[in-house]
């Protein structure tokens, strides 16, 4: 149980890392306008409405990478119920999404990525399942 617990903090780590460095390499892309603090929500909240379509793009590829990511290495690591786990970091993603979304206020149209959350990590644990031969 210890295992798989240390399982699932170990993949929200590693997805979280995955999803900063993609959300990292959006903002080398589409610069946030100079002096914007990016832990002020309401900051941010006004640089992003100005952002156009494409800059939302990569973010959302990054969000999907962290459940993903974090959900096949929870899958990998864990002792046991590859699938559960997988799911449990999906999960956190996507309450972490919601959360995020409602802060920034991001436009209606990228709440698609919303359910992908746990398609992604299902795909992520489903790897694993089938590495193990189950």
């Amino acid at each position: 149980m210890i295992r798989n617990i240390l399982a699932v903090i170990g993949g929200l780590i590693v997805g979280m890392i995955a999803n900063m460095i993609l959300v990292m390499v959006n903002m080398t892309v589409f610069p946030l306008p100079e002096g914007t603090n990016m832990w002020d929500p309401v900051q941010m909240k006004a640089a992003l409405e100005g952002m156009p379509t494409a800059a939302w793009i990569l973010p959302i590829v990054a969000h999907l990478a962290q459940a993903f990511v974090g959900g096949w290495v929870a899958a990998r690591l864990g002792a046991s119920k590859p699938m559960l786990l997988a799911m449990i970091v999906g999960v956190l993603s996507l309450l972490g999404g919601v959360m995020n979304a409602v802060n920034i206020g991001s436009p209606a149209w990228t709440w698609i990525e919303m359910p992908l959350y746990l398609l992604a990590s299902w795909f992520a644990g489903r790897m694993e399942v089938q590495r193990r031969g189950g």
